[in-house]
């Protein structure tokens, strides 16, 4: 797909993450709509820079993904605010640190909030923009997922679930909505800058980067960058790509 004149839109474009997939997308000619949850000076602050580096089009729009009314109204804005509404990027998430045999602590409230963000979130944003996409003949949806939904391990069993989870959505809603959209997913590894890292313990942390065969977390703007060659492919949906220095194979 050419992405000059596409317009994308990034959830939790404001993240550490978020923001390197919009600069990716931006820097090859599309307009961004930054979705944030909270921090809405930090998100029109990115939209402001993507604008003035790349000469696109940007803007900040709220919206908390749990709610589906809220997502509906979010697509709604987007498309009455570019015109259409090519590309969905599902990066927000939620995490909390809950060692695995801490079942106590992982309780049903943790589980219901990780699940709402992580994966129903993506589920609806999927549901909403699909009609869109297939109005206009074309779309690319890329879910970010995460390693520790292709081996057990993470921040939690809930974190870990709602991203294999996530992984699955991709492969059926691929299905559900080929042949006019594609939809792939990034599953990173360990990253340096972001929400989701900070609220790790300090030993996930350094037994991630040390446990790589390249001793490295894995870079955020290669995982930017696979998000755009995502975008741009016409021969790819279902798959999900690994980006984290040499942990899990699969």
């Amino acid at each position: 797909m050419e992405l000059k004149g596409a317009v994308a839109l990034v959830t939790g474009g404001n993240g550490g993450l978020g923001q390197r997939i919009c600069h990716a997308l931006a820097r090859e000619g599309a307009h961004i709509a930054v979705m944030y949850a909270a921090s809405r000076d930090q998100a029109e602050t990115v939209a402001q820079d993507l604008a003035a580096t790349h000469g696109v089009q940007a803007a900040a729009f709220a919206c908390d993904i749990t709610d589906g009314a809220a997502v509906t109204r979010l697509v709604a804005d987007v498309t009455a605010r570019f015109g259409r509404l090519d590309i969905l990027v599902n990066d927000a998430a939620f995490n909390k640190a809950i060692p695995f045999p801490d079942l106590d602590n992982l309780t049903e409230q943790v589980w219901e909030k990780i699940m709402a963000v992580n994966l129903t979130g993506p589920m609806r944003l999927t549901k909403a923009v699909a009609p869109v996409m297939k109005a206009q003949g074309q779309g690319r949806i890329v879910n970010i997922a995460s390693v520790a939904g292709l081996t057990p391990t993470g921040s939690s069993i809930a974190y870990a679930v709602s991203k294999a989870g996530l992984i699955h959505l991709t492969r059926c809603m691929a299905v559900a909505l080929a042949p006019e959209t594609l939809v792939n997913c990034v599953a990173p590894g360990l990253l340096e800058g972001t929400r989701a890292t900070a609220n790790l313990r300090p030993e996930q942390v350094a037994r991630a980067s040390s446990s790589s065969l390249l001793g490295v977390p894995a870079d955020k703007d290669d995982c930017a960058d696979l998000v755009v060659t995502m975008c741009r492919t016409g021969t790819m949906t279902g798959q999900t790509v690994v980006i984290d220095a040499g942990r899990v194979f699969h």
